[in-house]
Order: C-alpha cells, then sequence, then structure tokens
C-alpha cells in the first residue's frame, strides 16, 4: 500500500511538472511571437504541425462507424446538449485531419450529357409526283426494315438494308390511288387507303393483292391504324371503323364522333385505346371494350372516353409516348401550330407549346424521353424536343416544303421524312443502333429496281 501511495505521488508531481513545463513553452513562444522570433515557425509550404494534436487526429480517423453513429445519436439527444457544449469548451480547436466525410451533393450546375446529332440528312432520295396535301398518310416504316411511300398513282417499297426499291402496285385511276399505307405487325402485309373509299391488303413477298375491304367508307381512307389482326380505318366521311381482317365479314366495330375528315389515327401500345384527330379540330379516345357494332350518333354522349377540342386546326399528328402509356401527344394544323400533351385517364391538358408552324407529324423516341416534330410553312423543319421540359433540342432543315409525313425505322433510330419538294430524307436523330438486326428477304429477282427513286442527291 506504501509503495503504491509512494508512486501516485510520483505521477502527481510528474502530472504537475510537466503541465508546469507546458505552460512554460507556451509563454516562450508568446514572447518569442511577440518580438518577430519563433523557433518553431515552419516553412511556407510546409504547415506548422506544433499547433496539431495527432492523438486526437489519430483517434478520430480509427474511430469504427457504429462508434461515430452512437456518438451522433447522444450528440443529438436532448440530455446531451450540456455535455456538448462542455465538451467544445474544454477540447478546443480539436480539428479532424484528413478525416473520411459523406460524398459532397453532385453539383446542380453540372452540364447534361448531350450526344451529337447531325443537322444534315444522311441521304435524300427522289420522291417525284408527291401529292402536297396535309390530311394524307402516304409513308410508313416496317417491321422488316421496308419503308413504303405513295407516290402519285404508284406505291413504291424501299429496302432499308441494301438500298433496293421497287414498284409494288399501280392505279389505273385516281380513284384507285392510295392516301394511306400501313404496315402490319409482322412486316409482311401492305394496307393501302385508296382515293375511292376501298381498302386493300397486299402481300409484299409475293407481290400479291389479297383481298379489298369495300364499302366501309363513302369517300378517301386518308389514315390507317393497325392494333394486332385489327385494321382501323379513317375516311373523309368522318368514321372510324375497326376492320378484323381474319373474317368475311370485317366490320367489328364502328365509331362515330367526328363531323370533318379524320386524318390521323394511332392505336395505344397496349391495343385498348384508340386516338383519331379529324378536320374538326377534334381529338377523341376510343375505348375498345367500349365500343359497339351500332353506328353512334352525332351527339355530345358518343361513346368516346374523352373529346379533346383545344385545338384551333385540324389534327392530324397524334403519337402514344411509350415509357408513359397513358400520355398522347398530338399537333395542331397551321391556325393552331401547337403540341399538346393529354393524360387520357382523367382527360386533362398537361402542358401546350406554340411551335410557330403548322404540326404535320409526331414520333416518340424509343431510347430517350424525346419528342421529334415535323413542321409545314416557315422552316418546313423536323424539330426535337425534351419531355418534360418542352426545352428545344435541335432544328433540322433541309425540307424547301412542308414536311407532311416521318416514319422511324424498326431499330428506333432513324427517321425519314417526306416532303412537298419531292424528296425522302433519311436522319439519324434517336442515335446508333444497339444490335443488328435480322435482314429482310430482298424482292423478287424478276423485278426491277425503279431507279429514279435510288438516286442519291
Amino acid at each position: 500500500m506504501a509503495s503504491w501511495g509512494l508512486k501516485s505521488c510520483s505521477e502527481d508531481e510528474s502530472s504537475s511538472i510537466s503541465r508546469s513545463s507546458i505552460q512554460e513553452a507556451r509563454q516562450s513562444r508568446l514572447i518569442s511571437r511577440q518580438h518577430g522570433v519563433s523557433k518553431h515557425s515552419g516553412d511556407r509550404f510546409i504547415p506548422n504541425r506544433s499547433a496539431m494534436d495527432f492523438d486526437m487526429a489519430f483517434y478520430l480517423l480509427t474511430q469504427t462507424r457504429k462508434e461515430k453513429e452512437k456518438a451522433a445519436a447522444l450528440a443529438s439527444h436532448p440530455g446531451q446538449t450540456y455535455g456538448k457544449l462542455l465538451a467544445e469548451r474544454l477540447l478546443p480547436n480539436r480539428n479532424r485531419i484528413l478525416a473520411f466525410q459523406a460524398r459532397p451533393p453532385a453539383s446542380s450546375s453540372t452540364a447534361e450529357e448531350t450526344r451529337e446529332i447531325s443537322r444534315s440528312a444522311d441521304r435524300i432520295l427522289d420522291a417525284p409526283d408527291m401529292t402536297d396535301d396535309y390530311y394524307l398518310n402516304v409513308l410508313d416504316w416496317g417491321s422488316r426494315n421496308i419503308l413504303s411511300i405513295a407516290l402519285g398513282s404508284a406505291v413504291y417499297l424501299w429496302n432499308g438494308t441494301d438500298g433496293s426499291t421497287w414498284e409494288l402496285t399501280r392505279a389505273e385511276d385516281d380513284l384507285g390511288a392510295a392516301a394511306s399505307v400501313s404496315w402490319a405487325p409482322d412486316g409482311r402485309y401492305l394496307a393501302l387507303g385508296l382515293n375511292g373509299s376501298d381498302v386493300q391488303l397486299w402481300d409484299t413477298d409475293s407481290q400479291r393483292l389479297l383481298r379489298t375491304l369495300r364499302g366501309v367508307h363513302r369517300s378517301r381512307v386518308g389514315s390507317l391504324s393497325w392494333s394486332n389482326h385489327i385494321l382501323t380505318t379513317g375516311g373523309k366521311d368522318g368514321k372510324v371503323v375497326n376492320n378484323d381482317v381474319r373474317i368475311r365479314s370485317h366490320v367489328v366495330h364502328s365509331y362515330r364522333g367526328h363531323r370533318g375528315e379524320v386524318c390521323g389515327l394511332r392505336w395505344s401500345g397496349s391495343g385498348r385505346r384508340l386516338a383519331s384527330g379529324g378536320d374538326d379540330n377534334l381529338v377523341h379516345i376510343w375505348d375498345l371494350r367500349r365500343a359497339s357494332t351500332a353506328t353512334a350518333p352525332r351527339t355530345s354522349q358518343g361513346p368516346w372516353i374523352h373529346r379533346f377540342d383545344k385545338h384551333a386546326s385540324a389534327v392530324k399528328a397524334l403519337a402514344w409516348c411509350p415509357f408513359q402509356s397513358n400520355l398522347l401527344a398530338s399537333g395542331g394544323g397551321g391556325n393552331d401550330r401547337c403540341i399538346k400533351l393529354w393524360n387520357t385517364e382523367n382527360g386533362t391538358c398537361l402542358d401546350s407549346v406554340d411551335t410557330g408552324s403548322q404540326v404535320c407529324s409526331l414520333l416518340w423516341s424509343k431510347k430517350e424521353k424525346e419528342l421529334l416534330s415535323s413542321h409545314g410553312f416557315g422552316q418546313n423543319q423536323l424539330t426535337l424536343w425534351k419531355y418534360p421540359s418542352f426545352r428545344k433540342i435541335i432544328d433540322l432543315t433541309g425540307h424547301s416544303s412542308r414536311v407532311l409525313s416521318t416514319a422511324v425505322s424498326p431499330d428506333g433510330c432513324t427517321v425519314a421524312s417526306v416532303s412537298g419538294d419531292e424528296t425522302l430524307r433519311f436522319w439519324n436523330v434517336f442515335g446508333s443502333p444497339e444490335t443488328t438486326k435480322r435482314s429482310p428477304p430482298k424482292p423478287p429477282p424478276d423485278l426491277e429496281p425503279f431507279s429514279s427513286f435510288s438516286r442519291i442527291r
């Protein structure tokens, strides 16, 4: 016990001596600084480590995460306020040296990464006898990478893989000329809506007319849209008709709500809802489950789900969003010039932008949240928009007349546009293909390619 008491006394004495030594050293440094002399001053590029507490720094660096979380929890407790203030008073200048901290938040000013988009067309083909009619839909690109286009009295096919072109059919008179074209989902069968009210179905592999649907409309059929085996047709008579091409009595549903020509038709990706636009400035949303075999009266109590009347001109441009099933984009003609976004669940208009010119067609990107529009008089341009901000990304110019129709390639990258200037242009708008698609079959060898269409300007 005695020895323990001697040892304790010795430690106390040593501790008091050490504290007095530290105080003398501090006073000495203070006097030296006052006289402009410091033995412990460091070089201007080397920090003065005499002011650092390495023991505290080592503890903070090696402290485990659980200990840190526990300490933080205790520090945040109301009962620990006094202890925290006491620690700050007794332990001043306990700076953390090289201590790990949480990652700083990402800067909001970071520039958005954008891909390179060429302002000029990758390829330009001649399109003679192109009918400059806003209400027609004469361009479509099938799933087997074959593009169809109606020019004058003839319909031509262009192979996107090898660039070959051939004539599918030619009408004997104006009544037999195509006013609209649309590929079936399999990319083999092509539907033609004719000026004389008939609808034709073609097998493009055998170059053979399979069937003619008669008595569907009383005037030209300017719009078409497929949903599996259902071919929906829109006519100048204001009717929208569902045709089941597998059966003899093909008319299965008929809608009546437009008072003018139906110039826009689009089935949603699910095949459950149909959007129609007309020359009466209206957009209707129809539900296949509520369709009736009887023609609905022309009243406000029609079988449509929603009736949008916010456009001030004909509505031809319609596009369902591929990543948001209830979102529809619509574009108005020359007196309207607006692109509107609709929520087809509750019927509200989500946004509207005045583009400054006639909106002829709309295409959503399959890869990015972007919308492409084609326009009429003014710049006759294609404009790429960012969704949902509606920020303009780029204008693509080159056509000297309004861009009547657009179609996107099966890989979702290339956009084809046809104009009243009698040119068909291809634009690399939506990036590069990720995978190589299977090559579609070549046309029969006995058919001569249409030379004037394969010439590149």
